[in-house]
């Protein structure tokens, strides 16, 4: 439940092999719910993580409107859930945000810092997005709210992956690119080349489910 009293919806996929004792709580994109995200959960299932989906305010069937004080609520009663399981281990969470939901990540690992933090094609800011003139945001609502990624991951010393595609036409890969070079933890970018933004190889590919689980294992795995 929510700092403001809504109940969310979500699935939690436990691991299908020999688990690594880690959790990858995903935060959605703007696009779709977390049923879109089942091909990468399945992935990073089979490879020995557990996987956390679920819907913000507004998306699926939640009640209620995005915002963006309302979706950091919703990353952190998320965050609450999964810490409250007997069968997740607090010290091993990790956290996958795509587009949109790299800013809620972000702003959420300010509050409750992961193990490792995720971002896949994020952007600057909300209005950096914006100014490139690409209609992918939720509400008109939202063009108000800021979502500071760049400023945020300079602010955070934890480890950290950007993934970006080189021919993202929504988030231009080199807002991504100022994103990893704004961060100061130990960090990693990898470029899917020839993707855009909702090509596969970059929302749910094997390649991205490689490298996600080879950094996890890098940094979570002697934990």
């Amino acid at each position: 439940m929510t700092d403001d009293g809504l109940t969310l919806a979500g699935w939690f996929i436990a691991p299908s092999v020999k688990s690594h004792g880690t959790t990858v709580l995903v935060f959605n994109g703007n696009g779709g719910n977390r049923s879109d995200r089942l091909h990468l959960a399945n992935t990073l299932s089979n490879m020995g993580h557990a996987v956390m989906l679920f819907d913000y305010r507004g998306y699926g069937t939640n009640q209620g409107n995005p915002s963006e004080g309302g979706l950091l609520s919703d990353g952190r009663a998320a965050v609450r859930y999964l810490e409250r399981r007997a069968d997740v281990d607090p010290q091993k969470i990790v956290y996958l945000g795509e587009s949109l939901g790299a800013g809620v990540a972000a702003a959420t690992a300010e509050h409750r810092p992961p193990t490792l933090l995720i971002l896949r094609s994020p952007f600057a800011s909300l209005a950096d997005a914006a100014s490139e003139a690409i209609p992918f945001l939720p509400v008109s609502a939202m063009l108000w709210d800021e979502y500071p990624v760049l400023d945020i991951v300079g602010r955070l010393s934890i480890p950290m992956m950007v993934v970006a595609g080189s021919e993202d036409s929504t988030i231009p890969a080199q807002q991504s690119i100022d994103v990893f070079d704004n961060a100061i933890g130990p960090k990693k970018f990898v470029m899917v080349e020839g993707a855009d933004h909702n090509d596969q190889r970059l929302s749910a590919g094997f390649l991205l489910a490689d490298d996600v689980g080879s950094f996890i294992d890098e940094v979570v795995g002697d934990r």
